[in-house]
């Protein structure tokens, strides 16, 4: 596999190369090198609310493919492990329950809550045996709030990675935000997911692509600011209503904010609103297929459907049809790579540099 270069300085550098969104190859070692060394959004810890509830999750299903569960024990704490039972490979939990083990329906085996090994029927005279192989391995994982977070093998820690938009975004306490189903959906769209991810990373096409959004904010004060392993864009209202009401002590207090848009490395999305949050996760499906999953929380209902969080699923359409336009554009042989504007396209040059990190040799 080619080796991918951008230049640090945003004057000089030119885009990744058009392979990256197009190579099989590429696409496959993306899940090692770079999925799996990331942290991923699993759910709600409201799914585990009660000691002796267990919760099966898929981390990146369709890609990663990783089942993992979360239980909550006796003592009221949480353990992330894998689902995959240490004999045979099987399945253990398949859906919410409660108990007060792990057990496999296969042959038997059984688990404490903390996946420590407990019993086995008919492994009498196996030598070495229990030992910590048998154990369900641990699997990293993190609370923010509610939010629940998994990896397999992060590279950086979970303060790292988010530590930057949950100071900044402390302001609010996502406890007391509600999940609602009926706002939350899936959406395929015929792209490589990290196209789908320079789009999110950049303002520089609102005017020319959301006519509605850019209506509601002020486009000359659009700003982005970058961290080591995330990125914030920040947009202010044209008017003093539907914009967040900060604390003097909060570093924004007295400017009128519509909305706070985080991404973090490499795929997630946390879009907040004064209504609430929407968090897309971006999933690669294929080299040029992305399955894109909007989740909704509410914390204010009466500023539903106003001001820079109104019309989701119109801006995100609008979005797709681009997207998809320029996936059949960086297929074409006359295409290679393109320039950043150094004002307005600074979160993808940032992005485009955390990938070549990531996915080189």
């Amino acid at each position: 596999m080619k080796k991918f270069s951008v230049d640090a300085d945003i004057r000089n550098a030119s885009t990744i190369d058009s392979e990256f969104y197009n190579s099989e190859e590429v696409f496959a070692a993306s899940k090692e090198k770079i999925f799996a060394k990331s942290w991923q959004f699993l759910g709600d810890s409201d799914d585990v609310r009660v000691s002796g509830q267990l919760s099966p999750y898929t981390i990146l299903p369709g890609y990663l493919d990783e089942p993992i569960v979360i239980s909550r024990d006796k003592d009221d704490a949480l353990h992330c492990l894998s689902n995959v039972c240490t004999h045979r490979g099987n399945v253990l939990v398949e859906h919410n329950c409660t108990d007060s083990q792990i057990r496999c329906r296969y042959h038997g085996r059984r688990f404490e809550m903390n996946g420590k090994f407990k019993s086995m029927p008919e492994f009498e005279g196996v030598r070495n045996f229990p030992s910590e192989d048998d154990d369900l391995p641990r699997v990293p994982f993190a609370l923010w709030d509610r939010l629940l977070f998994a990896g397999i093998a992060p590279e950086q820690t979970f303060d790292e990675t988010f530590g930057d938009m949950m100071k900044r975004m402390s302001f609010l306490n996502l406890n007391e935000f509600k999940p609602e189903p009926t706002r939350s959906r899936d959406y395929l769209v015929k792209c490589n997911w990290a196209l789908y991810c320079e789009n999110y990373l950049e303002g520089f096409h609102i005017p020319f692509v959301h006519a509605g959004l850019n209506a509601a904010i002020d486009y000359g004060t659009y700003t982005t600011e970058l961290y080591n392993y995330s990125s914030l864009q920040f947009a202010l209202s044209r008017g003093d209503e539907d914009v967040f009401d900060l604390p003097p002590s909060h570093p924004d207090y007295g400017k009128q904010v519509s909305a706070y848009y985080w991404w973090v490395y490499p795929n997630m999305m946390f879009n907040f609103y004064p209504w609430g949050l929407s968090i897309n996760i971006i999933k690669p499906m294929g080299p040029s297929l992305t399955k894109v999953s909007f989740i909704t929380y509410v914390h204010d209902a009466s500023k539903l459907d106003r001001g820079a969080g109104a019309m989701l699923d119109k801006v995100e359409r609008e979005d797709e049809a681009v997207v998809e336009n320029v996936q059949r554009g960086v297929r074409s042989r006359f295409y290679n790579q393109g320039r950043y504007s150094p004002t307005r396209e600074t979160g993808t040059h940032h992005f485009h540099l955390l990938l070549c990190n990531s996915i080189n040799p």
